[in-house]
């Protein structure tokens, strides 16, 4: 059993409680928030304990790991905070608000023979392990390019305000414009690419902000950008291509290309995602094909789009897990699992160290629209 202190209840720690039951080894033995009236709904509604304040989470000697699930501008000071009194940590993206926070947090982990893993857990769902078997088995020769889409929609034109988590929080709209969806959302792209294909040896990022104007009480907020792009040249030999924004139409999917054919991921929130494989030398679906005589016939292109390929069957069925309701099918609380099995058996989590710095300084640069940029940290 692994007792944890969560720290931050707003929407998104919904998310987690909800994944938690999936996990019985995993004890909340505390909460915590700055905001005393969103705590005192949280453990209503969930049955936890809360702590009476930040010192008395840091000081419970029982827990193992901090649940920094705080809103990202606090990560750095919290991430300290708990490394200094001697916790593991288990932090939501980013590590900090810059390359040079983030880097202090692993070193400062490193010098207390501590660990930092970082969200998101979507790069250990059985998607990506379906994906990770098919490549290494050849299935698509050897991989050379992808392409990754991360965009949520124009939730700024839909009824934001009024969203709500299971326990009641509201979703942070305005604090999420002001942040940026790049800093958000581009961690669920780059944890599939990095976890696929190894580091990042050299990048393009681009970055803007094409909607300033967000609707009613959005007027007198600085605004991050909400899209950014990014191209980046892998040490493995693949390039990827990752779009991140808050505009155009959901679109979480992954296209992989290699040299004998394609591997298409349908969406990256979805812990057990359709998968679909296409060879160039194999003949193309029934479907697909008729369709593509159609769209010669009539001259355009059909109004529904078709997923590459033929779907490709799970190695086992799934399993009675409970995820986060639609869009956000993730386990999340499968990366604090993870990590607390893997110091249990004196291993290295696989979202620690080095590449969660390596995650947070691809979404910095993103984020920031760097331009080339070399990454400074690698694995």
């Amino acid at each position: 059993m692994t007792k944890i202190a969560l720290v931050g209840t707003g929407f998104v720690a919904d998310y987690y409680m909800t994944t938690l039951a999936n996990y019985p080894g995993l004890v909340v033995a505390g909460t915590w928030d700055h905001d005393a009236g969103r705590l005192a709904q949280f453990c209503r509604f969930h049955d936890v304990q809360a702590y009476g304040s930040l010192e008395e989470c840091l000081a419970d000697g029982e827990t193992e790991i901090f649940v920094n699930l705080a809103s990202p501008e606090s990560h750095f000071e919290l991430n300290c905070a708990a490394l200094n009194a001697g916790k593991h940590v288990y932090c939501e993206k980013p590590l900090g608000m810059t390359y040079e926070q983030a880097r202090a947090v692993i070193d400062l982990a490193d010098s207390k023979g501590l660990t930092v893993c970082g969200a998101p857990a979507n790069g250990l769902s059985d998607a990506q392990q379906l994906v990770a078997g098919l490549i290494a088995a050849g299935r698509i020769g050897a991989p050379r390019l992808a392409y990754a889409e991360m965009e949520d929609g124009p939730v700024f034109k839909d009824n934001w305000t009024e969203w709500r988590s299971r326990s009641g929080a509201k979703w942070p709209g305005l604090h999420e414009f002001e942040v940026g969806c790049t800093l958000e959302h581009a961690g669920y792209g780059l944890s599939w690419l990095v976890s696929l294909f190894g580091a990042v040896e050299q990048g393009q990022a681009f970055s803007a902000l094409t909607f300033p104007d967000k609707g009613p009480g959005t007027g007198n907020i600085a605004m991050a950008p909400d899209f950014a792009v990014g191209c980046l040249s892998f040490s493995s030999g693949v390039t990827a291509r990752l779009t991140c924004g808050l505009a155009a139409p959901r679109d979480r999917s992954l296209t992989i290309v290699g040299e004998e054919g394609t591997i298409v991921v349908r969406d990256l929130w979805d812990d057990r995602s359709p998968v679909h494989l296409s060879r160039f030398d194999g003949k193309r679906p029934l479907l697909q094909r008729l369709a593509g005589r159609f769209e010669r016939s009539r001259g355009q292109v059909l109004p529904l789009r078709l997923t590459h390929g033929r779907p490709v069957a799970y190695p086992a069925p799934p399993k009675a897990v409970k995820l986060a309701a639609f869009p956000s099918q993730i386990d999340f609380a499968r990366g604090i699992a993870t990590m607390a099995e893997a110091l249990a058996n004196n291993q290295v989590p696989f979202f620690s160290g080095q590449r969660a710095l390596h995650l947070t300084e691809l979404a910095l640069a993103m984020n920031e629209g760097v331009g080339s940029f070399t990454p400074r940290s690698g694995f």
